[in-house]
């Protein structure tokens, strides 16, 4: 086992390390169930403009730091800003979520602007983590991110999520060089823009993939897999150092192997697969994260405390960072997150 030494515990852990204790932070740890965040947003007016700034944007990344201790911070952005920063348009519309303008045919991927031009629209972003750098305790880990090619471009397709992908299931069906042509332009952002968080300060970057579930057999391979191995290669080639995360959401057995295929440091896991059978598949490869449901910071109580000991102890023998397997919704208790914390650091495996 390679030994992390005695700094940071999440990147001990993502050099392969097993730790007493799991390192702990969560996905969507600066968000809507936090009341200061709430201030904050308003101070800002909306969400892009909370994006923008970077002074607002480092002050909510910051807060879930100072209430509960997190292990590492993550980026406050949005995966929506690479199409923003190459053409496309985007706002939010309340209470519904993202809408962009719509790409269909070669056409729409041709009027995109080129790689080079997207730091334009995100310097304010690098900014934010140069804030952050500055700002965060010693302890805490800093982790920028984007969205993976495949989910950015269902969402530059439908101009929205969608249920089912379909827009972008249908074009990649029914023209695929068009659609190749877009995963090429997202892929290439998508590794500028990365690498640019690290040159700003990020320690650690994770590739989220939220629609990966909907891609089966070659298609998860083409579309899922291998862009990620494409931007992992990349930014090792670069920054040898910096650890990468890979989160194919409800990959199912597609988490099998994702490690060696993709050359990530380490798999990120949902809910819809067991700690148990993980630990057995996925682990035996190297660090996983994950992957207590997003619902115990709802419902809280004893079921939360169970389960959050039934993974960390699941997960015990090999390395291991705790967090949710979704986003922590708006509706959570920031007591329960509290509560899911004190039980990571109290149970034994």
């Amino acid at each position: 086992m390679k030994d992390g030494g005695t700094g940071k515990t999440i990147l001990r852990a993502l050099a392969g390390e097993v730790l007493p204790t799991p390192p702990i932070w969560m996905m969507r740890q600066a968000g809507r169930y936090l009341p200061e965040y709430r201030a904050t947003r308003a101070e800002a007016g909306d969400f892009l403009s909370l994006c923008y700034n970077p002074e607002l944007a480092a002050e909510v990344t910051l807060q879930p730091i100072r209430r509960y201790g997190f292990d590492a911070a993550i980026l406050f952005a949005d995966i929506l800003l690479v199409p923003q920063a190459l053409g496309a348009d985007l706002w939010f519309v309340t209470g519904e979520g993202p809408r962009l303008s719509t790409i269909t045919d070669q056409a729409g991927v041709d009027a995109l602007k080129p790689v080079d031009d997207i730091h334009e629209t995100l310097n304010p972003i690098y900014e934010t983590v140069r804030i952050l750098r500055r700002e965060l305790p010693e302890e805490t880990t800093l982790i920028g991110f984007a969205g993976a090619p495949w989910t950015v471009a269902t969402y530059m397709i439908a101009g929205r999520g969608t249920p089912d992908q379909g827009p972008a299931h249908a074009l990649r069906e029914g023209n695929p060089a068009a659609f190749d042509a877009l995963m090429a332009r997202i892929t290439a952002a998508t590794i500028e823009y990365l690498a640019a968080q690290i040159d700003a300060g990020a320690e650690v970057v994770k590739i989220f993939d939220s629609w990966a579930g909907s891609l089966k057999g070659e298609a998860f391979q083409k579309y899922a897999v291998a862009p990620c191995a494409e931007i992992t290669a990349a930014l090792k080639a670069r920054y040898p150092h910096i650890p990468v995360i890979g989160f194919p959401r409800e990959a199912g057995d597609g988490y099998i192997g994702f490690h060696a295929a993709t050359g990530v440091d380490c798999v990120a896991l949902d809910n819809s697969v067991s700690p148990d059978w993980a630990a057995a598949h996925v682990q035996v490869d190297g660090c996983v994260q994950g992957n207590l449901a997003s619902s115990h910071m709802v419902t809280g109580g004893q079921a939360l405390v169970e389960e959050t000991q039934a993974i960390v102890r699941a997960f015990s023998k090999g390395p291991h960072i705790f967090n949710l397997g979704h986003g922590i919704t708006p509706d959570a208790d920031p007591e329960n997150v509290a509560l899911m914390i004190e039980t990571v650091r109290a149970t034994k495996s």
